[in-house]
């Protein structure tokens, strides 16, 4: 352990000479991968235009998915809603099931890699370019993402590997070789794992963590004094630090991390919630008005951006980054849970996108209609955009949002290095050593991500993530079936009273 944190503060140590090392990096990683990174995204996110309006082919990918899901699984996300509610509240928990964390951390994990900087920039970035419109399609879009949720998260625990010291690996990587194996297509499955693990390792190490660390440091600046911070031409000091404390919370690997997350996620989600609640209350008189709005600019064809069709587009590509439906991330962690039942923890993950998109988005949103912001809001973009709306009725809470904002993106690397290293370990192997390698360089990406603009890593770590989806919902088409039985299975015993309270 101490050799590790000795190594990052050596690395650390070559980041400080800014324009001798860090920029020359920088030059070197941004030359070498622009043309790569620019074929890949502009594959990736190719788009076509319709009545003004860009629209992405793999966001209509995830839409289709969960549309899908949704009507194959007969709504399961207004259906068992309740029932969600009661098994992430430990009412149906079974101590000695198999698994590592509780419902509740599971699902705390799989929302820290979700609720962060999306909802906060993200969803003001939507409403800039989209309209108060594109509010609305944006929490569809979530409604429909509960449902696809639910497929793969019950597909991740089904096919996860219980391993020989009580540790769990599971994820799309292994529904996709073990689940098309049994449908007899071994090839392809096996294929399609190891792609999705590649792309969730490039994904891991750079959204989920040079981006997120980047933002941090940002942000953290900005509310110390700007350029005239101590820390504004200290990267790299910023990074180390952030490094050490990620070390030790990631080191201790899943139950260490739930441990973090479920106390993190639902503090700073339940700060930022209270002061958007008490926004809309202070302005209740305004809130009927401005859902009227929001509803009537969804259907508007003198809405923002592309007209009714461009805020569509807009809200479903919002929710589609936002809660990751589709994407294969969170199975990974909900695979980690303590149940005998892999569709109860299926069930707890429609409340993902619900909490993220449906509830965290829209308070952001309404803040912004709410306030006259986005009247008013002339180049203010972003996270600027939101803090400028928050500081209108509570002038002081920028500082808290800019706090929200570095634990947000702490959370996220957190969850993320769980996922790339379950992803590197499939392609490595579950040893030790293999874990620790990954991890170390985990570590050491956090420091370079703080070091260093982000350029041509970042475009293509955002491909990566989004090619993750096309393997997954491969999996998930094949597989819906065995998942469809699950659920069946499940309803008919807690009718017959198989299936009891433990409450």
């Amino acid at each position: 352990m101490r050799v590790f944190y000795k190594f990052l503060f050596l690395v650390g140590l070559c980041f400080s000479s800014k324009t001798a090392f860090a920029n020359g990096i920088d030059a070197i990683i941004n030359g070498w991968l622009s043309p790569i990174s620019n074929k890949i995204a502009g594959t990736v996110f190719y788009s076509f235009s319709v009545a003004g309006a860009d629209i992405k082919i793999i966001v209509l990918w995830l839409i289709a998915g969960a549309i899908f899901c949704t009507f194959y699984f007969n709504f399961i996300n207004l259906r068992m809603f309740s029932h969600a509610l009661d098994l992430v509240r430990g009412r149906y928990d079974k101590p000695k099931a198999k698994g590592e964390v509780s419902h509740f951390q599971a699902l705390s994990t799989a929302l820290s890699g979700t609720v962060g900087l999306g909802n906060i920039a993200g969803v003001a970035v939507a409403v800039s370019v989209g309209g108060p419109g594109a509010t609305f399609w944006m929490i569809l879009a979530g409604f429909l993402g509960m449902s696809l949720k639910f497929c793969e998260c019950t597909l991740g625990v089904k096919y996860r590997i219980i391993n020989s010291d009580g540790t769990v690996s599971g994820g799309p990587m292994h529904y996709l070789s073990r689940g098309l194996a049994e449908k007899g297509k071994a090839g392809l499955g096996k294929f399609l794992a190891i792609f999705f693990s590649i792309c969730c390792i490039g994904g891991a190490l750079g959204g989920g963590n040079m981006f997120q660390a980047n933002q941090s440091f940002q942000q953290f600046v900005s509310v110390t004094g700007g350029e005239a911070s101590f820390f504004a031409d200290k990267g790299w000091l910023f990074g180390l630090i952030i490094a050490v404390i990620l070390g030790f919370v990631i080191i201790g690997g899943i139950k260490s991390i739930a441990k973090v997350t479920s106390r993190l996620v639902p503090l700073m989600a339940l700060i930022y919630l209270a002061a958007g609640v008490i926004i809309i209350l202070l302005n209740i008189s305004g809130v009927p008005e401005a859902i009227l709005r929001i509803i009537s600019e969804a259907f508007s064809p003198t809405a923002a951006a592309g007209g009714a069709l461009g805020a569509l587009i807009i809200g479903f590509q919002r929710a589609a980054f936002s809660n990751e439906a589709g994407l294969g991330s969170a199975p990974i962690a909900h695979a980690a849970v303590k149940t005998d039942i892999p569709v109860t923890e299926g069930l707890v993950s429609i409340l993902e996108p619900f909490i993220d998109t449906i509830i965290i988005c829209t308070i952001t949103a309404l803040v912004i209609v709410l306030t006259g912001m986005y009247d008013e809001r002339g180049d203010l973009a972003g996270i600027a955009l939101t803090s400028a709306a928050f500081a209108k009725t509570i002038p002081w809470f920028p500082y808290i949002l800019a706090l929200a904002a570095i634990l947000f993106a702490f959370s996220t690397m957190i969850a993320w290095s769980y996922y790339g290293l379950k992803s590197w370990c499939y392609l490595f192997g579950y040893s030790n050593l293999s874990e620790n390698i990954f991890k170390f360089i985990f570590c050491i990406f956090c420091i370079i991500g703080s070091s260093i603009s982000l350029g041509s890593v970042l475009d293509l770590s955002d491909s990566m993530i989004f090619l993750m989806s096309v393997a997954n919902l491969v999996g998930v088409y094949f597989l819906a079936g065995v998942v469809k039985k699950e659920i069946n299975t499940y309803m008919s015993d807690l009718a017959s009273g198989k299936i009891k309270r433990t409450d």
